[in-house]
């Protein structure tokens, strides 16, 4: 929330603003990397910056900018429908930025397996890890800091070193602007005008907007840097000085029904948080037409344990005369939730953080605008692909344990049906029943340490410490039966297990072919196997070799979700030259964005995820054992309809014509071990790929759907020791299209390769990795 002070200056400055043609001073714009094309176009005349470009629809926009007092205004952002007349949807309006500050932290939970492998807790361990916790909430002051006493806590709970936080860590700031003179710069059909100048906290920069010939849709960001260590930070972003006289804001609430607001009440101090669906809320100016404001639909939101809506769009009446809209974070959880896990961006120092929301001016109405406004998400739902199934695993659903609670396995789950909803028809949810001891050590070695030597497998836990063993049966029992019954011809659900404290190492995810029942009560002489009288052959396993055993019988893809952080952290590092990792059962790893999310990524989860992908490649380049994949995951738990589970995690598209039954899902797990799926976001598709040619001379041949404007299409490889890239210039492809392409490059050398494509928002999708043939 913003403090009263800083409300009120707004207030203050957005009547300035009223005014500004009177107090505009010129503006010194170099268009020297501009070039004049139809249907977008830039001119500088009499102190002004005016950009036209046709929009969608047979729209056409223009914009005009100055400066007043140093900060770029809008004065005039007007629309028109072809042959129409203009409306002028905003004027004298200015990018409305807050950034929020703390300190970023390693949480023990990130410790705990790398002391399990014997590392040495060094600042410069500590910093290689640090920026990617999921358990951290710089800005909570309250509880969670007061338990830094405690001893290194069990899975899930947030004890970190250097608590308790100090309030000085949190620092609120406003943008600040001192601009002086812009460019503009034409890449490909779009422009580019950059503002520096900008001063937001810890970071400076510029404030950017791209322009995209052919939609309407304008990226507005504040593009900048900190050299402050440890920087975790939210943003808050829109449009202020925005006139009343006529206006209203239109948006969806959770519920999907419309709501609006006509500013007749008084003035507000504060933000209003809106929970609207979708994360959009428009600013409708009567006939004229309307603004819809967005955040990036995923790379937006860090990783959480749930969807709960928080209110990520805003409004506040500054004055009788005018008011401010936008996206906002909140300032902590959900009230029913662990105030623990709060993480924020990462803002590594010298990365050029990206602030971005997205317009979407249009000469229509509020409520038409904001379903025109919706179709780059598809309506928030994953389009359907013939010959293509929709897939997620690791939603933290606890099947099982709660249709026992419910005492019926035919009892109502709100979370299958809100996934149902999105388009999902394959969820692969996961049991967590507690099995193993966490962060056991584990026989490998970390980069740069001695070998840790294998020890016997855990004891089991004493009945006093843990549910009696039958009881985690028929939890699988439930889970199992319950998948079942809650399955359709057009909807699967498995029941997946997450193993803690496996000994694989860190966290394992099972995803069965068949129904399967396992403990870990093996005992000296104890055969692998034996009769259950009500559960049939149950597997007693005491150590990976058990694991293995069971994982090849029972044809068991096996994952490794969360990989390099949280209970996985240094792993799968320091088990790639063991055998288990190297059975073609051990998949790959799971793959979200959110854990450690830094604005300045251009792709999903880069940092972490697609690097560790490219580095389990070249593990493998030179051995005769399939190489590794990504599974897309998601770390929710329970969820239900109205929660945001859209922008929470990614899917992969199966290529499967129709679903397997629910007795025998063999089709499905030989397809996901063959790597024949795409992850994606939901916004760019990959109906098709494959690498063509011989020798040295390869093309990747793929067909691509898209929605936001294209950032990069690319064809990744590796030689076994480093990683390249061959790009594909996309700047002069329209938005929402879908088009064949072909990427050739130079086989020489090269061992593996994978195609992935990424848009403006950071939305994308990517292939899995292949060998590269002789």
């Amino acid at each position: 929330m913003l403090r009263t002070g800083v409300a009120s200056a707004l207030t203050v400055a957005a009547l300035l603003l009223a005014a500004a043609p009177a107090s505009a001073e010129p503006l010194s714009c170099s268009l020297a990397g501009y070039h004049a094309q139809p249907g977008l176009t830039a001119s500088v005349a009499n102190g002004a910056l005016v950009l036209q470009w046709s929009g969608d629809r047979r729209q056409e926009l223009r914009a005009r900018f100055v400066l007043t007092q140093g900060t770029p205004t809008i004065e005039e952002l007007a629309v028109r429908k072809a042959g129409g007349t203009w409306g002028v949807v905003a004027s004298n309006v200015v990018a409305d930025y807050h950034v929020t500050t703390g300190l970023r932290r390693m949480s023990n939970q990130q410790m705990a397996p790398l002391r399990g492998l014997g590392v040495d807790l060094t600042s410069d361990i500590v910093d290689i890890y640090r920026w990617d916790p999921f358990w951290d909430a710089p800005l909570d002051l309250g509880a969670a800091a007061n338990r830094s006493a405690n001893p290194p806590p069990a899975e899930g709970v947030a004890n970190q070193p250097g608590l308790p936080r100090n309030g000085s860590e949190v620092v609120r700031s406003s943008a600040r602007y001192a601009v002086t003179s812009c460019t503009v710069t034409t890449d490909g059909a779009r422009l580019v005008v950059t503002f520096p100048g900008v001063t937001l906290g810890a970071f400076t920069g510029s404030l950017q907007y791209t322009l995209f010939k052919g939609t309407n849709l304008v990226q507005q960001e504040v593009v900048a840097t900190t050299s402050t260590p440890w920087v975790a930070y939210k943003y808050h972003a829109g449009l202020t000085g925005m006139s009343i006289a006529g206006a209203r804001v239109v948006w969806r609430d959770i519920a999907n029904a419309w709501q609006d607001y006509r500013f007749g009440g008084a003035t507000n101090d504060d933000e209003v948080p809106l929970k609207a669906a979708n994360r959009l809320v428009v600013a409708e100016r009567g006939r004229a037409g309307s603004i819809a404001l967005f955040p990036p639909p995923h790379t937006f939101f860090w990783a959480r344990e749930i969807a709960i809506n928080l209110g990520y769009n805003f409004y506040r009446k500054d004055s009788d005369r005018t008011f401010s809209f936008g996206i906002r974070q909140a300032e902590h959880e959900d009230e029913s939730e662990n105030q623990a896990n709060f993480a924020l961006y990462s803002a590594r120092p010298g990365t050029e953080q990206r602030m971005t929301v997205f317009l979407y001016p249009s000469a229509d109405g509020g409520e038409a605008t904001f379903e025109r406004a919706l179709t780059f998400t598809h309506g928030d739902r994953y389009k359907p692909l013939p010959g293509y199934q929709v897939m997620n695993h690791h939603y933290h659903m606890d099947l099982g344990r709660r249709l026992g609670d419910a005492g019926s396995l035919d009892a109502d789950i709100p979370d299958l049906v809100a996934l149902k909803a999105l388009g999902i028809n394959i969820v692969s949810q996961v049991d967590s029943v507690g099995l193993g001891v966490e962060n056991p050590p584990v026989g490998a070695q970390y980069p740069g340490k001695p070998p840790v030597q294998p020890r016997s497998a855990p004891a089991a836990p004493a009945a006093s410490a843990a549910r009696p063993r039958v009881d985690e049966l028929q939890i699988r029992f439930n889970s199992i039966e319950g998948a079942k019954r809650h399955s359709d011809t057009n909807f699967l659900v498995l029941p997946a297990q997450e193993y803690y404290g496996s000994p694989f190492g860190g966290h394992t995810d099972l995803l069965f072919s068949k129904p399967a029942y396992w403990d870990t009560e093996r005992s000296a002489g104890q055969p692998l196997t034996s009769m259950h009288p009500t559960f049939g052959t149950v597997y007693h396993l005491a150590g990976a070799d058990d694991l293995l055993e069971m994982v090849r019988r029972e044809n068991v893809l096996v994952s490794m979700p969360h990989p390099r952080t949280k209970g996985s952290t240094g792993f799968p590092d320091s088990i790639k030259h063991l055998p288990y990792f190297n059975d073609p059962h051990f998949h790959g790893v799971g793959f979200r964005w959110g854990m450690g999310l830094d604005r300045s990524e251009q792709r999903l989860c880069e940092y972490r995820c697609l690097t560790l992908l490219d580095d389990m490649s070249n593990w493998l380049a030179d051995r005769d054992t399939p190489l590794k994949q990504a599974l897309s995951i998601s770390e929710v738990r329970h969820q239900q309809p109205g929660d945001d589970i859209y922008a929470s995690a990614p899917v992969s598209y199966v290529k499967l014509s129709a679903l397997p039954s629910p007795d025998d899902v063999t089709p499905l797990i030989s397809t996901l071990m063959q790597g024949d799926y795409f992850i994606t976001s939901g916004e760019v598709l990959i109906p098709h790929v494959s690498v063509k040619g011989s020798g040295a001379a390869r093309t990747v041949e793929a067909d691509i759907e898209w929605t936001f404007p294209l950032a990069i299409v690319e064809v990744v490889w590796g030689d076994g020791v480093t990683t390249g890239r061959q790009t594909l210039p996309v700047s002069s492809l329209p938005p929402s299209g879908a088009q064949h392409v072909s990427v050739p490059f130079d086989a020489t050398g090269k061992k593996w390769v994978r195609f992935a494509v990424w848009d403006v928002a950071g939305n994308g999708a990517l292939t899995q990795p292949q060998r590269v043939a002789d």
